[in-house]
């Protein structure tokens, strides 16, 4: 009923603004007609007929009315947006009227007219014209507003028939942005039924479905799927040309953080496609609750994760250091809204990892059990650009973190590394590589603390991940910008790796190396056309070229490899948990390291990056530096003098 009534509204509000005037004023003749009439049946006490001079009275309140009311701008006014302004103009319109009408008829008078007919017609007059536009502004205004909600609003289908789509379905109903137009569901009975109004489909004739109710976005409201079906669905809904989204978490709507209304996009997990390897908790907790850890770095992506990962397995007091100052401050504030308790002391420390002094202090004050070290330069193009700082950073920070937590009586000292420490083609892996050989050595010398390395590939959703910087291009329309159409690379979730770095630390005997197994390398053009699709787009290519992004390639970067490897021998040994492997890998005695690492560290002093290089490559194996790139400080300093 109500839609049949909105149509009849849209059709006047589609007319032409003299013929909605014509309306306004058709309507007007027709009440001061009505008003008449009624005023004779009202003082004669009857249902009258007008006859003789009774009749004088409706060409003169037309003549009166009419004049008064266009020239008062009473059919200039939007009815359905009136004020109080045009309700007062109105009664000043019908005021001036009534006086008209009452020096005629009242004052005046004539036979067979009673004089009240003068007063009680205007006053009718006023309270019809009043009710009339009050109605008027009334009704278009609610149809107008549900025609134009129904006109921006997004057609969406909600797969999941169970409570939690029906309580999304609800939370939706009053939203200006989603239409709930039906469900879909796997359960074979509930198809073709109606809950609420709106119809189960069969999630198999979703392209069609899609199509024939225009639907935009699919709502995923299956809160305890298994992983794999909710891969196999995502990969279902990929050909249907829908955008994807997700309800929150439900313990963020349990905690009041979130409502059913915050639709979220796709987490990392489904644009990864694969089921996320679970945690052993007795190799979570077995060195960290109750003892005191240290996390370097804490404040960029795997550190940050590292310590909401640690808090949640109690230490007594959780160190979190970093040179980044409001990195450092955002992440306490965090962990201390997560640990209302106050069950972990939670303690941040500003320092940069090559100030020993003050690393060596910070461990003979907390004397920590446990250090995670995470703060590194990672980001390849930037230290190709920058290997002076990378070399500072990543290889003598370590060393200085490492030989400091050996001298406070650190228990266990895990460095957090890189599949590009394997055969690397660029400064940022040769550094890794090397901070690695310098741990191995130190563990070779007989060192009570254990000194161990967990090297994994890339991680979905850290800074200088390409999911972020992907997302933002699809929003903006493209183009989406990829180094090469056959790049590869081992993917894992910040969670994920994070978790497994913590287990693996605990098997540590000293101076292993730990991979962690990521499953099969991913190609970054498949996971691009994964979001591209998942956001309800197509792909623009030479197949389709009317698609909506495409993607470009820009050429690799100086050091960028075509494909990653996490292992340098062939011969990994297993461990204690299925997903984490120990390598078997050749290493440099500490003795003889050491004046190669002096050498290098007066090198990079001075800023010689050719001398850099050529240090590198002797201590590294298989590492190839890059030519013509050199560092932008001594590009400076070369200009300057």
């Amino acid at each position: 009923m109500r839609a049949v009534s909105d149509k009849y509204v849209q059709s006047i509000l589609d007319l032409p603004r003299p013929t909605k005037r014509a309306l306004a004023v058709l309507v007007d003749c027709c009440l001061c007609v009505l008003t008449i009439w009624l005023a004779f049946c009202f003082r004669l006490n009857d249902w009258v007929t007008l006859t003789g001079l009774q009749l004088l009275t409706i060409p003169v309140s037309l003549v009166i009315a009419l004049p008064i009311f266009i020239t008062m701008g009473l059919y200039r006014a939007i009815f359905r947006f009136l004020g109080w302004s045009a309700f007062i103009t109105v009664i000043k319109a019908i005021t001036i009227y009534g006086l008209a009408f009452m020096a005629v008829f009242t004052a005046i008078s004539f036979p067979g007219i009673p004089r009240t007919i003068g007063i009680m017609q205007p006053l009718l007059l006023l309270l019809a014209i009043g009710l009339t536009r009050f109605m008027a502004r009334y009704f278009f205004s609610e149809a107008y507003k549900r025609i134009l909600r129904q006109n921006t609003q997004t057609n969406m289908l909600i797969y999941g028939a169970g409570s939690g789509g029906r309580q999304v379905a609800g939370a939706l109903s009053g939203s200006a942005d989603f239409k709930v137009v039906g469900y879909l569901d796997d359960d074979r009975s509930l198809h073709g039924s109606l809950i609420g109004g709106a119809m189960v489909y069969d999630p198999e004739k979703i392209v069609e479905l899609s199509a024939r109710l225009n639907v935009r976005t699919i709502l995923l409201a299956l809160p305890k799927i298994e992983r794999s079906r909710r891969n196999e669905i995502l990969e279902k809904l990929r050909g249907a040309r829908v955008a994807v989204r997700t309800v929150p978490d439900l313990n963020a709507l349990a905690g009041g953080q979130a409502e059913f209304t915050d639709l979220q996009e796709l987490d990392i997990e489904d644009l990864l496609g694969r089921t996320p390897v679970k945690p052993d908790a007795a190799l979570l907790e077995r060195n960290i609750r109750g003892r005191v850890v240290l996390v370097t770095g804490a404040a960029g992506s795997i550190g940050s994760e590292l310590c909401r990962g640690l808090a949640k397995l109690k230490p007594s007091t959780l160190l979190v250091l970093d040179q980044n100052e409001y990195g450092l401050y955002a992440l306490e504030n965090e962990l201390l809204d997560n640990n209302s308790d106050g069950a972990v002391h939670i303690v941040p420390l500003l320092a940069s990892v090559c100030d020993e002094l003050r690393i060596r202090k910070i461990m003979e004050t907390w004397k920590p059990n446990v250090v995670y070290h995470a703060a590194a330069y990672k980001h390849v193009p930037l230290v190709e650009k920058n290997p002076v700082e990378g070399v500072k950073t990543n290889v003598f920070g370590t060393v200085a973190v490492a030989r400091a937590a050996i001298d406070a009586g650190v228990e266990r000292f895990i460095l957090i590394s890189t599949d590009k420490a394997v055969r690397p083609t660029n400064i940022m892996g040769a550094t890794k590589r090397l901070a690695e050989m310098a741990l191995q050595g130190l563990a070779a010398e007989g060192a009570a603390t254990i000194l161990t390395m967990v090297r994994f590939g890339n991680v979905l959703g850290s800074s200088g991940s390409v999911v972020p910087l992907f997302r933002q291009q699809i929003r903006q329309g493209g183009p989406i910008t990829l180094t090469h159409p056959e790049i590869t690379r081992f993917f894992m979730t910040i969670p994920e790796a994070t978790e497994l770095v913590i287990q693996a630390g605990t098997m540590a005997k000293g101076g292993d190396v730990f991979v962690l197994d990521m499953g099969e390398p991913v190609k970054i053009i498949d996971l691009a056309r994964r979001m591209v699709e998942l956001s309800g787009l197509t792909l623009q290519d030479d197949r389709n070229p009317s698609g909506d992004i495409r993607i470009v390639t820009t050429g690799l970067r100086p050091g960028e490899k075509l494909y990653e490897e996490l292992l340098i021998g062939d011969d990994p040994q297993p461990t204690d948990h299925i997903k984490i492997m120990r390598a078997q890998e050749r290493f440099m005695a500490w003795k003889m390291l050491t004046p190669k690492l002096e050498q290098l560290n007066s090198v990079a002093e001075d800023g010689d990056v050719d001398g850099l290089r050529r240090i590198l490559s002797d201590l590294v194996q298989d590492y190839r530096p890059f030519d013509g790139v050199v560092d932008l400080v001594s590009v400076r300093q070369g200009v300057a003098s």
